[in-house]
């Protein structure tokens, strides 16, 4: 038997429950992990509150993220006592995932944890810092530099705008961060902002063209607030988007690909190929202080998941969420 967050759902009632599990509820796989560590995301919020149709297959244990120790694995790419990570390939929707003490998973999903991080400072990156690190590996490759100009992140409070502000700022990037909670500044600025723009300048609707400003942008919002860091965006520049948090809708024009030449790139972390995913996780643990994962996280035990994926949803929490699982 095993602890573990299991999501039911019928036709009268949809519930997330802390629950003692056995190995019948765990899913097709080749590998056995003991999770130490998981993440709560807003993936994985909308998942335990229902906001959203996030699980498609139930019951369903939520978690997009975790880390732990192998105990069996019948592939070669893994023996037992191997530290292991793992961010996406549906875990926690279709397949059962990090909030639980034991995971089955398939261990071509599995990367090893990089030598120079624990699994608790993996899990204080997680997806949200894994997919800033795309994201700046992104801009990288299509040429910004720090002498390129500002670079603008918005959502600068969740956990992929904190992470992609700490990563430009360490790279030596002058950074703008944009948010909704201004009284927030502080923090950011902790981060390595060199300004603070209130997120309502982007969240309106606005011109097909605006006065260029930004060499590169990180968005993690989406909707209008895409739409307007495009507008503003220097010739040239490139936008990479990674979230919706504002909405999935794209209610702009074609202007600043056509007459500025800028690039929108589409960042997946989910199905990224493995070969991407070891890079990104080198990069952090070479980049990424533990000073800077303090400053970002917050350690749960799992009894108070629901709660606090209540308030994540509400816009009650910055940063990141350890789950200590174990």
């Amino acid at each position: 038997m095993f602890k573990g967050l299991l999501i039911e759902k019928d036709e009268q009632s949809y519930k997330a429950t802390l629950k003692d599990l056995d190995d019948s509820v765990l899913m097709d796989g080749d590998t056995v992990v003991s999770v130490s560590c998981s993440t709560l995301n807003y993936k994985d919020a909308l998942a335990i509150t229902g906001k959203s149709p996030v699980v498609r297959k139930f019951p369903m244990i939520p978690g997009i993220d975790l880390a732990g120790t192998v105990i069996s694995c019948s592939s070669d790419k893994f023996k037992a006592g191997d530290q292991v990570l793992l961010n996406g390939f549906g875990v926690g929707e279709v397949h059962c995932g990090g909030l639980a003490q034991k995971a089955k998973l398939h261990s071509d999903w599995l990367i090893p944890l990089p030598k120079s991080m624990s699994a608790k400072q993996a899990m204080a990156i997680g997806t949200a810092g894994y997919t800033a690190m795309l994201c700046v590996i992104a801009l990288e490759k299509h040429g910004v530099v720090p002498d390129s100009g500002e670079i603008l992140v918005t959502g600068a409070n969740g956990g992929v705008g904190s992470f992609a502000i700490a990563i430009l700022a360490k790279l030596g990037y002058t950074v703008v961060a944009a948010t909704g909670r201004v009284e927030e500044a502080e923090y950011l600025k902790s981060l390595g902002a060199s300004e603070i723009i209130d997120r309502h300048l982007l969240s309106e609707p606005g011109r097909p063209l605006a006065k260029e400003r930004w060499a590169a942008v990180i968005d993690s919002v989406g909707s209008h607030t895409l739409v307007n860091a495009c507008a503003s965006t220097k010739y040239g520049g490139i936008v990479a988007a990674c979230g919706l948090a504002q909405g999935m809708d794209l209610p702009g024009t074609v202007a600043p690909f056509i007459l500025r030449g800028i690039t929108l790139a589409g960042i997946d972390s989910v199905m990224r190929p493995l070969n991407d995913r070891v890079e990104a996780w080198e990069r952090l643990s070479k980049i990424v202080d533990p000073k800077t994962l303090a400053d970002v996280a917050t350690e749960i035990p799992l009894s108070q998941v629901c709660e606090t994926a209540q308030r994540l949803i509400e816009g009650k929490v910055r940063g990141r969420i350890i789950v200590n699982v174990s």
